[in-house]
């Protein structure tokens, strides 16, 4: 970079600032226009990028584990096509920390430096323009070719970057390729910017088939002879026919095909198939075959447009709206779930393992319910008259986990008391020991768990007697064990010695019986007066919202509503702001009456699958008569299943 380029691209980003036009895109200016006015950047200065420290940089990477192992795959096939053209592949987060990277280590020193690494943060408002950056800040795809960075430290770079969403149509992450030098011309990053596109593209469908497996999967093509390969659309469908997930070609389609209904992409979610395509649910079976040229074609029901399909059944099927009779389940765990098919069949199995000598290991994120879940089945299992013990193996000083667990012989230490303490392991003999958590326990009290797992013995601290063990062992994390063991901080005994089986709780995201849930969690609330119920605006709110917390962030919205609402009903106005969205008053008073009247329409249904369309308990729940619950269905065409004409 010389000193010309140097001070001509600071007087092009200040005549910006002051409203002067300059030949740039309009995005480009209008991200130089935010790194003054709200990030409040100098232009004459030259920050070097941030770098976050290990320990930051882990946590950034520990809550993206699972779409990191689904994204690399696609990293380093992306690479490989790049490989040798000066290039490097950055994989960020949704705040814009690089949490993956493949490049030439022949330019590892060059590339720090540039910020071109893992733990470098491209957020605009610390980097000021630049591909990751101003993608995030745009929601779009993008390249940001040299001269048109903010900061003068990057001008001989070229970005080309595209965000990755989830199926609820957040934005995940963001996949960039950026190489330290490049022709002049921007035009010289076109096919960058096709191979960045279209490998964010494979990155949503993989996620999408990987965490809605137990879902229907319906495959869209513009041609039959790709159908298969590279659909252009994914959709994932619950067994009520209710879209729960969509790579963002999908989103872009959607919001499109409803025109004058157009909605936040968020609100897509919910949907129902078939006010979407003019195809019945029980028709699905016939687009299952493989695709041939000859693939089945459906109709958008709004616009008439015609895509080729392809439907791939769950991985235990469940015929829509035609739920097979279940087994019965034992009550504790029965409790757990109110029909979501992933988790009943991980309750099955887990009923048939409640009194087996095998150890169990839960997995699943944060604020799943892993606790409430292992005490379904100690309850569920002949142990239930003995303890349930709870370790959180987080939450103990490294100090004290050894004697807290295995308990101490009176003297044992400085402070011990006079007559000794029971450990909780000793507590937990004839019952259940709950290992919370497990992910965070120390190395060293990882090798003194194995031990008494081995041996079924423990021997407290200060003493010389062992004490024979009887218990149940389950134990949970939301961390990624087989990572931490290649990274040597688990032990891959200890692993195996915990995992007899895995069990995963899926995310609130993906569960068909959130209805379910929330209705029970609302009724659960001690109270003299009967239980709130919910307006058409707060229930689609919930359905609506994606749930990073989980059931404990479920639980506290309603704990929230239940305290703040009056007269019996939750409101928008009663819910937090992070999940009414945009779905707030003055929203909902410039919303076209046909938009609002399609949401009423999916709460209705909501109601309606989760009493099993029995009228007389939905008009009780929500207070009104039969005849009106009638009116309504018949307003927004809502046909009972067994009503269906053959």
């Amino acid at each position: 970079m010389n000193r010309t380029n140097h001070s001509s691209h600071i007087v092009d980003v200040l005549k910006v600032a002051e409203g002067e036009s300059v030949q740039y895109e309009s995005i480009i200016t209008e991200s130089w226009r935010r790194c003054i006015q709200e990030h409040q950047l100098d232009p004459t200065s030259a920050p070097e990028v941030y770098v976050h420290t290990e320990i930051q940089l882990s946590e950034h990477r520990q809550r993206m584990e699972d779409f990191m192992r689904t994204a690399r795959f696609g990293l380093e096939s992306l690479y490989r096509q790049i490989a040798g053209l000066g290039y490097v592949v950055l994989l960020t987060d949704a705040k814009g920390v690089t949490i993956d990277f493949i490049g030439d280590p022949t330019f590892n020193n060059q590339l720090r430096r540039a910020g071109l690494y893992l733990g470098a943060e491209w957020s605009e408002g610390l980097a000021g323009t630049n591909g990751v950056g101003t993608s995030i800040a745009t929601g779009t795809g993008l390249t940001v070719h040299q001269q048109e960075h903010f900061s003068s430290n990057h001008i001989d770079l070229t970005c080309t970057a595209v965000p990755i969403f989830d199926p609820q149509g957040q934005m995940a992450a963001v996949l960039d390729i950026s190489a330290l030098s490049s022709p002049r011309e921007k035009d010289s990053q076109h096919l960058a910017s096709a191979l960045v596109t279209s490998c964010a593209h494979r990155i949503e469908n993989a996620t999408l088939f990987n965490n809605f497996n137990r879902n229907w999967l319906l495959k869209f093509s513009s041609s039959p002879e790709f159908l298969c390969v590279d659909p252009e659309y994914m959709i994932a469908l619950d067994d009520q026919g209710m879209i729960t997930g969509f790579n963002n070609r999908t989103a872009l389609l959607l919001r499109h095909e409803f025109g004058s209904y157009a909605v936040a992409t968020k609100h897509l979610r919910g949907r129902a198939f078939e006010d979407v395509f003019d195809c019945t649910l029980e028709k699905l079976g016939s687009f299952v075959r493989s695709p041939q040229s000859t693939a089945p074609a459906v109709r958008l029901k709004h616009s008439g447009s015609t895509l080729f399909m392809q439907a791939i059944p769950p991985s235990s099927v469940i015929e829509p709206r035609a739920r097979a009779a279940s087994p019965k389940l034992p009550a504790p765990l029965a409790e757990f779930s109110g029909g979501d098919p992933a988790c009943f069949a991980m309750l099955e199995r887990a009923a048939k393992l409640a009194d087996a000598p095998v150890s169990l290991l839960v997995q699943g994120e944060t604020g799943t319910g892993k606790e409430y879940f292992a005490r379904a089945v100690h309850q569920a299992s002949a142990r239930n008259k003995k303890e349930f013990v709870a370790v959180n193996c987080a939450a103990f000083p490294e100090t004290l986990i050894e004697s807290e667990l295995f308990g101490y012989e009176a003297g044992a230490f400085t402070g011990a008391k006079s007559k000794g303490k029971q450990g909780l392991v000793a507590r937990a003999n004839g019952g259940t020991l709950f290992l919370d958590e497990i992910g965070d326990m120390p190395l060293l009290l990882q090798t003194r768990l194995l031990r008494v797992l081995a041996e079924r013995e423990i021997v407290p601290v200060g003493s010389t007697q062992a004490i024979k063990l009887d218990i149940r062992v389950i134990a949970a994390t939301h961390r990624n064990l087989k990572a931490m063991i290649s990274a040597g901080k688990f032990r891959e005994d200890l692993y195996y010695r915990l995992n007899g089986y895995e069990l995963l709780l899926p995310p609130l995201r993906q569960r068909a019986d959130l209805s379910w849930l929330i209705d029970r969690l609302i009724k659960a609330r001690p109270s003299d007066s009967p239980a709130p119920i919910l307006s058409h605006e707060a229930a689609i709110a919930l359905q609506r919202y994606a749930w990073p917390g989980n059931i404990r962030e479920l639980s506290n919205v309603i704990d929230l509503a239940l305290a703040v609402c009056s007269e019996g009903v939750i409101r928008l106005d009663d819910l937090p702001a992070s999940v009414v969205g945009d779905l707030n008053p003055a929203a909902r008073s410039a919303m076209p009456d046909e938009e609002f009247a399609e949401s009423e329409a999916i709460a209705l249904r909501a109601h309606l699958v989760r009493r099993q369309w029995n009228v007389t308990q939905v008009a009780r729940d929500l207070n009104v008569d039969r005849t009106t619950i009638h009116r309504r269905m018949k307003r927004f065409n809502l046909i009972p299943p067994n009503q269906y004409a053959e």
